[in-house]
């Protein structure tokens, strides 16, 4: 049996804590990718609250394993792996938050990328390194960090390969929020938490709406959001959020997650 490099653990607050645990450097070999990618189908199957991807104390991920490299078949078969996985981990119905530790880059930056939210230590440093290796990102990179930050800064950090420290990548919007290094997984998990108490099915419902929105005319997006607007007054969290609401004002509601 393959050795295990990625954990779940469902927790009582309704979070899913996501391990990559690959010394030493968690690099991201197809057989991790493929662990990745049950573990996401597993999620999608019974959705937690929320999600929290973590890759350890000392780093988050460094990237592809480059002794599995080789021509252009190879590429090929690689790519495929990490567009299964990391599509996998974006179209899950709730928030997924990456809480970085240390250095995120190549693939590692691409995993991050495919959450919704991103929470990096003060000492942490993200990029697209590909480029110094005479080749370019093939895990998502060029798409979803253009989409993040604009085609202009994700220009910059993918054709120079340069690491972006976090109080950087803070403002240009890479990550969403910066800590002390400490404290990352237990603000990661907090955070998660706040959102697992939610309407999770309306989150979900929103998230399609935006992800999906961006890949067409706003024209096409707002079709699709007047769609799920009427599909999430059939749940129970709405009837639960809208009677709250009228008895007792906003931010009362207890939702039961259907």
């Amino acid at each position: 049996m393959a050795e295990s490099f990625v954990s779940v653990e469902r927790r009582s607050d309704g979070v899913a804590l996501v391990r990559l645990d690959r010394p030493k450097m968690n690099a991201l070999s197809v057989e991790v990718l493929r662990q990745l990618g049950a573990v996401t189908s597993e999620l999608d199957a019974d959705p937690p609250g929320a999600v929290v991807v973590w890759g350890g104390e000392r780093i988050f991920a460094a990237g592809a394993d480059i002794e599995e490299f080789g021509g252009p078949e190879r590429a090929a078969e690689i790519g495929g792996w990490f567009r299964r996985a990391l599509d996998g981990l974006a179209a899950l119905p709730r928030v997924t938050i990456a809480a970085v530790n240390g250095y995120a880059l190549g693939g590692g930056c691409e995993l991050a990328l495919a959450c919704d939210l991103r929470l990096a230590a003060d000492n942490a440093r993200l990029g697209q390194p590909e480029v110094l290796l005479g080749i370019i990102p093939g895990g998502g990179g060029t798409q979803r960090l253009a989409r993040l930050v604009g085609p202009a800064r994700a220009k910059d950090l993918i054709l120079s390969g340069r690491q972006v420290p976090a109080e950087e990548a803070l403002g240009m919007g890479l990550v969403d929020r910066v800590v002390a290094a400490d404290r990352v997984l237990e603000e990661a998990l907090a955070w998660a938490a706040s959102f697992a108490s939610g309407a999770v099915v309306a989150q979900g419902l929103a998230k399609q709406a935006i992800d999906r929105g961006l890949d067409g005319p706003l024209g096409r997006g707002l079709g699709l959001e007047q769609e799920l607007f009427a599909e999430v007054f059939a749940t129970d969290d709405a009837r639960i959020g809208i009677d709250a609401f009228r008895r007792e004002g906003p931010g009362k509601a207890r939702f039961t997650g259907r």
